[in-house]
């Protein structure tokens, strides 16, 4: 990659767009970026923001290294206040007009001749085309980006006669549940948000589940906030990493037993907490296996709700078939079903590629061939940036931009192909092992976000100080924990820092963007 070469086209103004637009903008890069919908927040955005939606995320865990969520934010804000968090991040950083909304990539490929990307777009729904060209490309689209429906036999006579099915992004009006029958299908986070965010106007409303997953109390014994446990370097440590090293061995190893007490104390806390034997939601198996997708935690008032009867739930049961009105289970039993609302997932698609350019990206089951989880082998100046399923989500994308920054200026060099691909297979192994098969295409690298980041960092000679990580290991890892990553990396490429021009006194959302 050659450092003489400036501009970069970035697909998706979410969390990683955003951020990496401006970490690329601020060492000198020429900026576009491309964002489909009307505004910016990728899964934040109004047109799939579902009723109840909040951060997984305590506030503090989830905000940019150097941009602070406003401190009267409640500590999970909602959806509404995120988007909001993330269209200041766009005026304070000076990227208003570096972002084209309503614009969907239609193609991109890499000329060859040319070494240039060339990317074909189409604003809204017109038919007017435009034709961009960069040295680099950056895809951050994110692994959330196509609704995961199931084909339910009998869908089409369902909608005939008046239901409605939807994924939970998809349902974004809470009035359309008023005096229906909501069937809710999955037990993760969104789906419980939803379901509970309709008891109040809906003539019922059910959910079902094939698998009964761990949920995790926001505050254990409404006491200890879960962040203490689970966002700090001891809670990565609890969960074997591919490779284990410092205290972690001990962990692993001699200390094994106090490690399994740990999480059996945990495990025992959260199911008396929330009664799971007493209403028939417990998962039955360990509280570990929450390494294989996420931590899910528990919705406000859920299990109050269905403890009263406001709230009913199907465990371990599936649609067998959709009927007029109703829904048959595959226990036999029907019941009433206007909406059917699936939080069953997402597909992660790159629709602008060539069937050709996809084959080189991911492999014969659809997984994601990304060395370091952002750069695929034997593709030219092709970048990912957010293709990590994370608890932090936001730092994960920044120190992604900072390493690729280094890869661009050739501070980095990749290892010779078959070396990567050495990489890249030992780890999709390892994740489909230890995930049985649920890592969202090769993209998940829960609970191991901390790790990831520390690989990055170590490569680029960049990581915070061991005192930082050291106090990490019992208090949550904090999004000013890195702050001053990149005015070290500026210096060391001797750039003005902050860049001119580059940041804004305001902190409200602009007018332009709402």
């Amino acid at each position: 990659m050659s450092a003489t070469t400036r501009s970069v086209g970035i697909i998706g103004a979410g969390i990683a767009g955003l951020c990496t637009a401006k970490i690329f903008k601020s060492f000198g890069y020429q900026v576009t970026v491309f964002e489909k919908e009307a505004d910016v927040g990728g899964v934040w955005s109004a047109s799939r923001r579902y009723p109840g939606l909040t951060t997984q995320n305590p506030r503090d865990t989830y905000e940019y290294s150097d941009f602070p969520m406003p401190s009267d934010y409640p500590e999970w804000p909602s959806g509404e206040q995120v988007q909001q968090y993330l269209e200041s991040y766009v005026e304070h950083f000076a990227l208003i007009d570096d972002i084209h909304l309503n614009t969907r990539v239609v193609s991109a490929d890499w000329g060859e001749a040319t070494g240039h990307w060339n990317v074909i777009t189409e604003l809204g729904r017109s038919t007017g085309r435009e034709v961009f060209s960069f040295d680099y490309l950056t895809v951050c689209n994110g692994i959330f980006s196509v609704p995961s429906i199931p084909e339910y036999r009998g869908a089409s006579r369902f909608v005939e006669a008046g239901g409605s099915l939807c994924h939970t992004s998809e349902f974004t009006q809470l009035e359309d549940a008023r005096d229906k029958n909501v069937l809710v299908v999955g037990y993760g986070k969104s789906s419980c948000d939803v379901a509970n965010a309709t008891v109040d106007i809906s003539a019922s409303t059910t959910v079902i589940a094939r698998h009964l997953i761990w949920k995790i109390p926001k505050k254990l014994k409404n006491i200890l906030n879960f962040k203490f446990l689970f966002l700090t370097r001891m809670g990565e440590a609890l969960f074997r990493y591919i490779r284990l090293q410092g205290f972690e061995k001990f962990l692993h190893g001699p200390g094994k037993p106090v490690r399994d007490a740990m999480l059996n104390s945990v495990e025992s806390v959260v199911a008396t907490q929330l009664r799971l034997r007493e209403i028939g939601l417990h998962p039955e198996k360990p509280l570990e296996t929450i390494a294989r997708s996420t931590v899910s935690l528990v919705t406000d008032g859920y299990y109050e709700n269905m403890i009263s009867g406001r709230l009913r739930m199907r465990a371990r049961v599936e649609i067998a078939e959709l009927l007029a009105g109703e829904a048959k289970l595959s226990t036999g039993e029907t019941i009433p079903a206007d909406i059917v609302i699936c939080g069953t997932g997402w597909h992660q698609r790159t629709p602008f590629f060539s069937d050709e350019l996809k084959s080189k990206l991911t492999d014969s089951q659809g997984n994601f061939r990304l060395y370091r989880t952002m750069v695929p082998v034997g593709v030219p100046r092709l970048m990912f940036n957010g293709y990590n399923s994370s608890f932090f989500s936001q730092l994960n994308a920044e120190v992604g931009a900072l390493w690729l920054i280094e890869l661009m200026t050739n501070n980095i060099t990749l290892p010779h192909p078959s070396v990567m691909n050495q990489s890249i297979d030992e780890r999709l192994a390892w994740t489909e092992a230890r995930t049985d098969g649920k890592h969202s295409k090769g993209t998940n690298i829960i609970p191991f976000s901390v790790h990831q980041m520390d690989e990055l960092l170590n490569e680029i000679d960049l990581n915070i100080g061991v005192f930082k990580r050291f106090t990490q290991w019992l208090m949550p890892v904090v999004g000013p924990d890195y702050k001053k990553l990149m005015a070290r990396l500026l210096a060391r490429h001797k750039t003005p820092y902050p860049p001119k021009n580059s940041f804004s006194a305001s902190r409200h959302a602009p007018k332009s963007l709402r």
